[in-house]
């Protein structure tokens, strides 16, 4: 009883003491009510410039502002927003409420911007029930670039006269000066031909790799902006560079040749700092013949053979103020036109991650090897105090032979070796200027045991954010996805290459549009493409025809390595694609005259509108039986092919116009899309509906491209549905893979998609997880079973192309699709099956995080998804009874029955949706 008592008095005491309170403050408690009622619960967040987040060298004088709203309510959409946007103090840009539920690529239309200059902005939003948020905080800012060549004050700068060969020492070089007043702020301009890094009293610039990274040099030349105020002093300063020789001026490609001759014949540099001092003065310390150049560790660098590093070569602070250069040559300054200058609008290389080994062995040959227990592409950075002169070589393999032995003969000419010379004192080596495709490492030149704690793979790759998650109950598939993870990881360097290791490392069309939809769930590649698909449009051959490879470097050895059908069509699809997935239609305002020229050229070649001239790829990498007797390998006419690829385009173009208000080449290239159609209709489909080629891959893209009538449509699906049956394996390559569940899908039968999916023997996708693979196979069958290698000319072990299963596992068994442009409205539809008693899925989409997680048991299924604030989205729960659907464990309404589907539209928000069986 006392205790009870003591209870009620402290409720009676702290009731006393809120009524005196409440008395007190009384208005105050009025007021925090109604900014409570009339402020917007939803956040304004991440704001971003051009799809950066406080990028450095904008020079688009209407730069996209784009931002996010986080809301813990449903059903929160944005009504208008206001922009304002800073030069210091002074409001450059105020909009003014803007009713709009628009808050993704808003063009700036202020005041002109100025070169080097810092702008902030802020945004604030009204929701759809009256509420204004706060200004978002913290605001969001960026920093312009050279808005104009003329701008450039530094000049080009060699290490000599002569021409230089690739196998001279990486050239350093120096600048000293001073600075004699306060300054306000310090912007670094930095390009190279040749990869650069760049120091400032003797602290790197950035965190960047490989610089200015690989472009079509001749026409664009990427420098990238600093602000370097911070590493600026009053007094003595300088101002560094180092030089390799990089893509511009490696051997490259199978047949050995420097691929940019007459772009530049020598490594240099153009460069420069513009300070602003608090006077309001300027000045520019910039690359010109001042500057003075020495060599230094790196002995030999190029990107398929490796880099040697000689610690005794080391000239210690050279990149600092107190070092005596007295002894170092002046540079020549060199005349080149800068017309082909261009700021970097991509995520620069960086370094990601660093793995430690999971074992040292020695392999029957008797080799040192040493297992990162993952394929990666980087390089390593070993710790060791060798003897004085003393070589390390150290070389790369994916894999290991049937023997255990360390393989290389994939390679093909590529050494991909770093040699390591000692001084004597402990040193730290790590390549700067080249990469490696790699999980295990053979160590020479060591005899005693390595301490691996000193030993280190850099892992490096495009700086793009993660962007998806995909998990599930089987974890073969888990394994799967995570191979898929790594296979964009490490092609993915400032170019999307077709594998990361041997003699090659090209940016291919075809694998790169294969796989473009998979690698949008899995990363923020939007700003990655867009510069690579500017490169694409620069090297089109003026006819239309779209090179195999971006940036072209094979036009200069086998002249007209283009138009293939599969990989030309990257010029129209990645840029349709990436449009609806991000929502910018800039991307096809860039890209039109290259899409259109490319269907353009196809429709010059055609009769009648059938398409069959040229050599093309095909269905690369098909299924194929060895010395085959009954026709069981699955070929593909290259025409029937070529149709389908020509229809598809011209109809992208057709949409693409319609998007850009071009309604006269919209209404064009329709009509030029069905006939097309018809053509394919009449020289390749018999009157019952089958097709000359009677393969998956035919039905396939005859299917996903919509190219056949709608009543013949069932019986190309059944027919493709026996094929998978038939062959009880997929027998597609890289056309027709990355469609073939989705077909199988979309037209009842998820159940076939699940069997190729989860086949374990070859050719399957897990056919290489059980062989213990950590990233995507070139090949069905790059290895066999018994782990012998069949073909050592073109086998990676790191390819990507297959990989564009993952399309199908986010879509179609996570179920997270978009139905309109950056994912505005979405719709959530899983295919359930496969055995999967849960799988879970989100993806960052412009708007925000949508995710859905499902759980099949005995009774139930549970689904939990999430609709990002500013989105609207229709949930499909599979059920045969909409009585059977609740939400939140309550009733609901279903809008709609189909196919087995409870349909209920929805805002945004968390929801719970349980179907009971």
């Amino acid at each position: 009883m006392k205790i009870i008592a003591h209870f009620l008095f402290i409720i009676n005491f702290a009731k006393t003491s809120l009524e005196r309170y409440m008395k007190k403050h009384t208005l105050t408690f009025i007021l925090l009510s109604i900014l409570f009622v009339f402020t917007a619960k939803g956040k304004v967040i991440e704001l971003k410039v051009n799809r950066f987040s406080s990028p450095s060298g904008i020079v688009d004088q209407h730069p996209m502002l784009s931002w996010k709203i986080s809301s813990t309510e449903r059903n929160v959409m944005q009504t208008a927003y206001e922009i304002e946007v800073r030069k210091g103090s002074e409001i450059v840009w105020k909009t003014g409420k803007v009713l709009s539920d628009i808050s993704i690529g808003i063009p700036y239309k202020g005041k002109t911007l100025e070169s080097g200059t810092r702008y902030t902005w802020r945004v604030r939003i009204w929701d759809n029930k009256g509420k204004k948020s706060a200004w978002s905080n913290p605001a969001g800012s960026w920093s312009t670039g050279l808005m104009s060549m003329a701008e450039w004050q530094a000049k080009w700068i060699e290490p000599e006269s002569t021409d230089r060969t690739i196998d001279k020492p990486s050239p350093v070089m120096r600048k000293p000066f001073k600075i004699n007043k306060p300054i306000a702020s310090a912007i670094a301009y930095v390009t190279s031909h040749g990869m650069n890094e760049a120091y400032l009293n003797g602290e790197k610039i950035g965190e960047y790799h490989y610089a200015p990274g690989w472009t079509s040099y001749a026409k664009r030349l990427q420098y990238y902006t600093f602000d370097v105020t911070r590493l600026v002093k009053l007094g003595d300063n300088t101002f560094g560079l180092m030089l390799g020789n990089g893509w511009m001026l490696s051997p490259m490609i199978w047949r050995y040749v420097q691929l940019y001759q007459n772009t530049a014949k020598s490594v240099g540099a153009l460069a420069q700092i513009v300070i602003t001092y608090k006077d309001g003065a300027k000045e520019v310390i910039g690359t010109d013949e001042s500057w003075k150049w020495s060599t230094a560790e790196i002995r030999e660098s190029t990107i398929y053979d490796g880099e040697t590093i000689d610690a005794n070569k080391i000239q210690k602070g050279w990149n600092n103020t107190d070092f005596d250069d007295s002894g170092w040559k002046s540079v020549r300054v060199a005349n080149y036109d800068n017309s082909n200058l261009v700021s970097c609008e991509n995520e620069p290389v960086i370094t990601h991650q660093l793995i430690k080994p999971v074992k040292q062995f020695i392999t029957p040959k008797g080799e040192k090897v040493i297992d990162f227990g993952q394929n990666l592409v980087g390089r390593e950075r070993m710790t060791i105090k060798g003897k004085k002169g003393q070589q390390i070589t150290i070389k790369h393999a994916e894999v290991l032979d049937e023997n255990g032995n360390f393989y290389t003969v994939n390679l093909r000419r590529a050494k991909a070796t770093s040699r390591y010379i000692c001084s004597g004192e402990t040193d730290t080596f790590e390549p700067r200027f080249t990469f490696y495709g790699f999980r295990y490492i053979q160590v020479e030149g060591i005899e005693e045991e390595l301490n691996l704690d000193d030993i280190v793979a850099v892992v490096t790759y495009s700086g793009m954010e993660d962007n998806g998650n995909f998990t599930c109950s089987n974890e073969a598939v888990n394994q799967l996805q995570s191979n898929i993870q790594w296979g964009l990881r490490g092609n993915f360097l400032d170019v999307p290459t077709d594998c990361p290791q041997r003699d090659e490392r090209l940016g291919w069309t075809g694998d790169a549009q294969v796989f473009f939809r998979t690698a949008t769930f899995n990363a923020r590649v939007e700003n990655f493409f867009i510069k690579w698909m500017k490169d694409l449009a620069a090297d089109q051959y003026k006819d239309g025809r779209v090179p195999d490879v971006i940036p072209d470097a094979l036009r200069l050895t086998e002249g007209e390595a283009s138009g293939r059908t599969g990989w030309a069509d990257a010029c129209t699809i990645i840029p349709w694609n990436h449009y609806t997935i991000y929502g910018d239609k800039r991307i096809l305002e860039n890209q039109y005259s290259s899409m259109k020229a490319w269907v353009d050229c196809m429709l010059r070649q055609s009769q009648d509108y059938l398409w069959t001239s040229g050599w093309h790829y095909g269905d690369w990498l098909a299924f194929i039986i060895p010395n085959d007797t009954d026709g069981r390998s699955s070929v593909t006419s290259k025409r029937l092919i070529q149709q389908c690829f020509f229809a598809h385009s011209a109809e992208i173009v057709a949409m693409s116009a319609a998007v850009l208000g071009n309604d006269a080449d919209a209404k064009k290239y329709a009509e030029i899309s069905q006939k097309v159609k018809a053509a394919f209709c009449d020289a390749y489909m018999t009157p019952k509906g089958n097709l000359i080629s009677d393969t998956q891959t035919a039905y396939t893209l005859a299917l996903h491209f919509n190219i056949l009538p709608a009543d013949i449509r069932p019986i190309a699906a059944k027919r493709l549905a026996e094929l998978v049956e038939d062959y009880g394996h997929i027998t597609t390559g890289f056309l027709g893979t990355p469609y073939i569940c989705g077909v199988l899908t979309q037209y009842g039968r998820s159940d076939l998609a699940y069997k190729l999916l989860l086949r374990k023997d070859y050719p399957g996708w897990l056919y290489p997880v059980t062989m213990g693979a950590t990233t995507i196979w070139e090949r069905w069958n790059s290895m066999m079973p018994d782990r012998t290698i069949p073909d050592n000319g073109m086998n990676s072990f790191n390819h990507y192309s297959y990989g564009a299963i993952g399309d199908w596992l986010y879509r179609d068994v996570a179920g997270i699709q978009e139905t309109s442009p950056a994912f505005k409205t979405i719709r959530i539809k899983p295919h359930l099956g496969g055995g999967f008693s849960h799988v879970s899925a989100s993806e960052n989409t412009p708007y925000g995080k949508v995710s859905c997680s499902w759980k099949d048991t005995t009774d139930y299924l549970t689904m939990n998804v999430t609709i990002p604030a500013n989105t609207t989205a229709e949930i499909y729960v599979p059920t045969q009874s909409a009585e059977k659907v609740v939400m939140d464990n309550q009733k609901v309404k279903v809008d709609a029955m189909k196919d087995g589907y409870a349909i209920i539209k929805v805002g945004s928000g968390n929801y719970q949706f349980t179907s009971k069986k």
